[in-house]
């Protein structure tokens, strides 16, 4: 075993678990489940048979990761965020042949307690706000706060608010690492350092 695996968890046979990972107390990991290298599974976290999880990842206390869910590489789920894979749950009828992926692109940020519904992307480097509820795509990079979640911002890379407008054209410094960011129309990129 190249991970840490508290005397707790359960990680059914088959799952696979990158090196360097660490899965805390009572966490339980479904056999088809893909983890990555250097990803953290906090206290009382759930994985699912059909999710992958990316390098450096965090998944933070009492988050369920279901089926039909990926995270791609550093993505951060705060404390108690849900995810879904079943639009119109019901409990008398059999839905698992309906379920809708879920991608959560490389290094955004999920606050604690927000609802991501099935069926959505969120974009590279997007930041949702403790609480929210996602029922659309987030573009890369967008600040997203209130139920339903509504586009406030544009954050860095860094994980610092930008100086932009919500759309048009103009472009921002991030003060903490330097990085230059572009908006044109609705979408924000970094500049490609020359």
């Amino acid at each position: 075993m190249n991970h840490y695996q508290h005397a707790t968890a359960i990680v059914d046979e088959g799952a696979q678990i990158g090196k360097d990972s660490r899965v805390w107390h009572f966490v339980h990991v479904c056999g088809g489940a893909r983890i990555g290298a250097g990803v953290s599974l906090g206290q009382n976290v759930f994985v699912g048979n059909k999710v992958v999880i990316g390098d450096h990842c965090k998944i933070q206390n009492n988050v369920s990761v279901y089926d039909n869910v990926t995270l791609e590489e550093g993505v951060f789920c705060g404390p108690s965020m849900v995810f879904t894979n079943v639009y119109n749950p019901r409990s008398l009828i059999e839905r698992k042949s309906e379920y809708r992926n879920t991608l959560v692109r490389k290094g955004a940020t999920l606050g604690a307690n927000c609802t991501i519904v099935c069926g959505v992307t969120i974009g590279e480097y997007a930041f949702v706000g403790a609480g929210a509820v996602i029922n659309k795509d987030v573009p890369a990079y967008a600040l997203m706060v209130g139920v339903p979640a509504r586009q406030i911002g544009w954050m860095s890379e860094y994980g610092e608010q930008l100086e932009l407008p919500l759309e048009g054209q103009g472009r921002a410094v991030c003060e903490h690492s330097g990085a230059n960011y572009v908006l044109n129309g609705k979408v924000l990129a970094k500049e490609s350092e020359q």
